[in-house]
């Protein structure tokens, strides 16, 4: 009888990682029955949907929500893997951790080993939780170097395995970086997120960041691509701007163009340090009352992960997080870097440095090793 992998997702980039965990599961293992809730790419790659997830992808208190929203699906998966003849041999979450606590507690009651992929970052905000990990998962693979230390001195069974946005990405990382600006007009990436409330909190106020910028350069450039979840936002926004070109899923082609983005908090930002293009991040907080009421939660000073990935003291981007909806600080500060070249070039240099250990093919496959180590026969 064949093992069975039941996988968990409820974001795109958790497609994306989720879909080449897949291929690299099957690999070892051709005879592996792989199912679970998630997207597209992951069915494309072999596995089972018996819910897509993706689309409405959400983040923060919007993963509580969803939790209320997908209550039903969670009682259908239930009865799923409880009957014997679908019963996993192992549960992988694959990031989204508000969302994969509840399926790793379904696991711990059909007596299935639980996986967590990507970990909960308890070292940023809310470490109380770390209690509750090290009860209910059984395993971390970290795509962080400093988590595996973090989560071991604390009692949860982690292991650094890379990360998997450095199986994703080209080979060809594009031109050098001296070849472009200022020997051009500047093109300015304006990347406001892959989920759809995302795209509704930036991209409005990226495009007025856009005309300041004009301002002091007329022949700027700007590029945005998206995903599916966005696109109709980011056109619709955009209204046929003739200076912004938009296209779907061209992230690896447009982003190696540009002289500097303006980034949405997240993968994206490592994305983009892959590429050794310099950025400016930010994030849209919700009110600043709230945001004062919460920030002791936070025990982290950087946010972005090309900052938090850097040294102690080392900020290799200028972050605006929370940032509340004014275009004009991150406007300023584009077109103080824009006037002066010899700063995107040194923050160009800094980001290949950071990277450098990162770039390691090969992190889906290491999941795969561990998640088949775990397997129940």
């Amino acid at each position: 009888m064949s093992r069975r992998v039941f996988i968990s997702v409820a974001e795109v980039s958790g497609d994306q990682h989720a879909a080449q965990l897949v291929a690299s599961l099957l690999q070892l293992d051709p005879t592996l029955v792989i199912e679970g809730i998630g997207g597209p790419l992951m069915a494309a790659a072999g596995c089972t949907i018996l819910h897509e997830t993706v689309s409405k992808a959400a983040m923060a208190l919007g993963g509580v929500t969803r939790y209320f929203e997908l209550k039903k699906v969670f009682k259908q998966i239930e009865a799923h893997v409880a009957m014997p003849e679908h019963r996993p041999s192992i549960m992988i979450g694959v990031d989204s951790p508000s969302l994969n606590i509840h399926f790793a507690r379904l696991a711990r009651r059909i007596g299935a080993p639980f996986l967590q992929y990507v970990a909960p970052q308890t070292w940023a905000w809310r470490e109380g939780r770390v209690k509750m990990i090290a009860r209910t998962i059984d395993a971390i693979a970290c795509i962080l170097p400093f988590e595996q230390a973090y989560f071991r001195a604390k009692g949860v069974n982690a292991t650094f395995v890379g990360h998997p946005l450095f199986d994703e990405l080209p080979t060809d990382r594009g031109e050098p970086f001296e070849h472009k600006y200022p020997n051009r007009p500047p093109v300015v990436g304006l990347l406001p997120g892959s989920r759809k409330g995302e795209a509704i909190n930036h991209y409005g106020a990226m495009l007025k960041m856009a005309d300041r910028i004009k301002e002091h350069f007329p022949a700027a450039r700007f590029v945005t691509p998206t995903v599916a979840a966005t696109h109709p936002i980011v056109t619709d926004l955009a209204n046929g701007r003739s200076d912004v070109t938009i296209e779907q899923d061209a992230f690896d082609r447009l982003v190696p163009r540009c002289d500097l983005c303006i980034v949405a908090s997240g993968t994206a930002t490592l994305h983009v340090a892959g590429f050794g293009v310099p950025m400016i991040i930010m994030y849209r907080g919700g009110n600043r009352l709230v945001y004062g009421l919460a920030r002791w939660l936070i025990i982290t000073e950087k946010f972005s992960l090309v900052n938090l990935l850097a040294d102690r003291d080392e900020w290799i981007a200028p972050e605006f997080i929370p940032w509340f909806s004014d275009p004009e600080p991150v406007a300023s500060k584009a077109i103080e870097f824009l006037r002066d070249p010899a700063i995107l070039k040194a923050q160009h240099e800094r980001l290949l440095r950071l990277i450098k250990d990162l770039d390691r093919p090969g992190v889906s496959m290491n999941v795969a090793k561990m998640a088949m180590g775990m397997m129940k026969t």
